[in-house]
């Protein structure tokens, strides 16, 4: 099943507003979209507000959007679909 990377922007949302999304999150994938699976998420903040940066497993980007719409209060600002991953382990110290 492909890969996504969603950005997500929260705007200025407080911390139990993000406690309460990524229950709502959790809850709907566990419970109505089944076929969608929330991996990690990388949070992050600037001067504009909070910011995510999820990876799931879905079968399509239009169904990681429904989620979304179901999850609410944030707004997706891009999807992106995982081409591979890599770490550093996959690159060696060698150069001849």
């Amino acid at each position: 099943m492909p890969r996504y990377l969603v950005e997500r922007d929260y705007g200025q949302a407080e911390e139990e507003a993000m406690q309460n999304i990524g229950q709502r999150a959790k809850q709907v994938a566990e419970e109505q979209l089944q076929d969608v699976a929330w991996e990690h998420s990388h949070v992050v903040s600037d001067e504009s507000g909070i910011k995510s940066f999820c990876v799931y497993e879905a079968p399509s980007e239009e169904r990681l959007r429904q989620h979304g719409d179901m999850v609410g209060q944030h707004t997706i600002v891009r999807i992106y679909e995982i081409a591979g991953d890599v770490t550093p382990a996959d690159f060696t110290a060698d150069r001849a």
